[in-house]
C-alpha cells in the first residue's frame, strides 16, 4: 500500500470515494465535499486546506479520509482554543495542525472509509498511521478526528486521546403519526409542544418540506439570504456561500430537503437538512423576522409576532422534520448541535458523541489527558442528571393519581 495526500478531492476517483462509504452518509460524499472546495466555502484564508488521504495499490484505491491542514478551529465544533493558547504560551506553534472530519458539519459518521469488506477494520488501522506518520513527518502539533462513527473507534491507539460529548437525536419507535409521537411524552410536554405548533399555525403560514430538486435559482438565492441573515445576526461568518447552495438544488438536489415558511407565496424562513439513508439532518435556519413581524393577525385572539419567530423555529427545525421522518419511516433525527436542552423538552434525547486526539508532545498530551479526564467525569455527571429529565413517559416511574378526597400534602 502506498499513502498519497491530495490537496484537491477532485484528484480522487468519486466513484472509487464513494463505493468506499459503509453507507450513503451524504456528508461523506464525493459530491459534498468537492461541492464545498469548488464554490469558495473551502480556503485557505479561512483556514481550511484539503490534504484528503488515500490509500492505494497501484492505482487502485482501497481506503480514504478527508483530511485538511488548518491554520485555526474554526467550524470543527470540538472546541480546542485552550490547548492551543497553552501551547503557544508555551512556545510553540499549535497551528497549522491536521484535522479528519468533515468542514462545518458537526454530524457523527464514517471519518476512515474503508467498505465493509474482510479487511475494512485493518485498512482504517493504516488511515491512522499514515495520518499519524505524516503528522510526525510535518512536525505538527497534533491531529484530530472529529465525531467518529462506532466502527471508526477500534482504530485508533491508546496514544491517542479520547474525547466526548452531547448532542440531541430524535428516535422513531414506529410511530403512526405525529400525535402517536406526543403521546409518547409526558402530559406537559405534549401541551407545550401543542401550544406552540398552535401560536405558528395562528399567522396562516403555507408550511412545507420539499426536495432540493424543487426550488429555483431565484428561490434558492432567497434561501441562501435567509441563512446569511442567521449569522449576521449573530456577528458571525457564513461559512457556506451561494454557489454552495445552487449546488444543493442541483447536484446534491436528491440529498437536500427543505423546510419553509410561505405567505403568499415568498419565503420569508427555511430549515435545510440533509438525508441519509436511515437519518434525517438538520443543518442550516434562516428568517426574515421584518416579514415575519409584519404578518397580518387574522383576528384579536392572534398572537403578536414578539418572540413567536422561536416557535417557528421550532415549527421547521424540529416538528416538520420529526413529521417527515414519520411518513418517511427514517429511524433517526438529528437537528444539530446547536440549541442543546431545550431540544430536549420537544423528544430529542442526549446522544454521547466521540472524538480522537494525538499531540505529537509527550508532556501536552498527558496534561492535556488530565483535563480530559476531569472532563469525561463532568460529561457523565451531566448525563445522568439528564436522564432524570427525560420528556418520554416510558422513562419515567409509574404514578398513581391520587383520589380525589386525599388529603393535600
Amino acid at each position: 500500500m502506498q499513502a498519497r495526500f491530495h490537496d484537491r478531492i477532485e484528484l480522487i476517483d468519486a466513484v472509487a470515494w464513494d463505493a468506499l462509504r459503509p453507507d450513503s452518509h451524504p456528508f461523506l460524499s464525493h459530491a459534498f465535499l468537492a461541492g464545498l472546495e469548488q464554490t469558495g466555502c473551502i480556503r485557505q484564508d479561512w483556514g481550511w486546506q484539503p490534504y484528503h488521504l488515500g490509500l492505494y495499490h497501484g492505482e487502485l484505491l482501497l481506503a480514504a479520509a478527508p483530511l485538511y491542514l488548518k491554520g485555526n478551529s474554526h467550524g470543527e465544533f470540538v472546541f480546542d482554543w485552550s490547548w492551543a493558547d497553552a501551547w503557544e504560551r508555551a512556545g510553540g506553534e499549535y497551528y497549522p495542525k491536521l484535522l479528519n472530519a468533515v468542514p462545518y458539519s458537526p454530524v457523527p459518521g464514517p471519518r476512515l472509509l474503508a467498505g465493509d469488506g474482510d479487511m475494512a477494520t485493518a485498512l482504517r488501522r493504516a488511515l491512522v498511521q499514515a495520518m499519524q506518520a505524516e503528522t510526525e513527518r510535518l512536525q505538527l502539533s497534533s491531529l484530530h478526528a472529529n465525531f467518529l462513527a462506532p466502527q471508526d473507534l477500534p482504530a485508533f491507539p491508546d496514544t491517542w486521546l479520547a474525547r466526548s460529548d452531547l448532542q440531541y437525536h430524535w428516535h422513531n419507535h414506529g410511530y403512526a403519526d405525529f400525535e402517536a409521537f406526543l403521546a409518547a411524552l409526558t402530559q406537559k410536554k405534549r401541551k407545550n409542544i401543542r401550544q406552540e405548533r398552535r401560536r405558528i399555525s395562528a399567522y396562516g403560514l403555507d408550511l412545507a418540506i420539499q426536495r432540493g430538486g424543487d426550488f429555483s435559482r431565484a428561490e434558492w438565492s432567497r434561501l441562501h439570504s435567509l441563512y446569511r441573515n442567521t449569522f449576521d445576526e449573530k456577528g458571525n461568518h457564513a461559512a457556506l456561500t451561494p454557489a454552495m447552495f445552487q449546488r444543493f438544488g442541483s447536484q446534491l438536489a436528491d440529498q437536500v430537503r427543505v423546510a419553509t415558511a410561505r405567505r403568499d407565496g415568498h419565503i420569508i424562513a427555511m430549515a435545510l437538512f440533509l438525508q441519509g439513508p436511515e437519518t434525517l439532518y438538520g443543518r442550516y435556519w434562516g428568517a426574515d423576522p421584518d416579514a415575519f413581524a409584519a404578518a397580518p393577525p387574522g383576528s384579536a385572539s392572534d398572537p403578536s409576532p414578539d418572540g413567536s419567530l422561536s416557535y417557528l423555529h421550532f415549527e421547521l427545525c424540529y416538528y416538520l422534520g420529526i413529521e417527515y421522518c414519520i411518513a418517511e419511516q427514517l429511524s433517526h433525527f438529528e437537528p444539530g448541535a446547536q440549541g442543546q436542552r431545550h431540544k430536549m423538552a420537544r423528544g430529542f434525547m442526549p446522544t454521547p458523541t466521540c472524538s480522537r486526539h494525538y499531540l505529537t508532545h509527550a508532556g501536552f498530551r498527558q496534561a492535556v489527558q488530565r483535563a480530559l479526564q476531569h472532563e469525561a467525569q463532568q460529561r457523565r455527571h451531566e448525563l445522568a442528571e439528564l436522564a432524570c429529565h427525560s420528556p418520554y413517559l416510558s422513562d419515567r416511574e409509574p404514578t398513581h393519581e391520587p383520589a380525589a378526597n386525599a388529603p393535600v400534602p
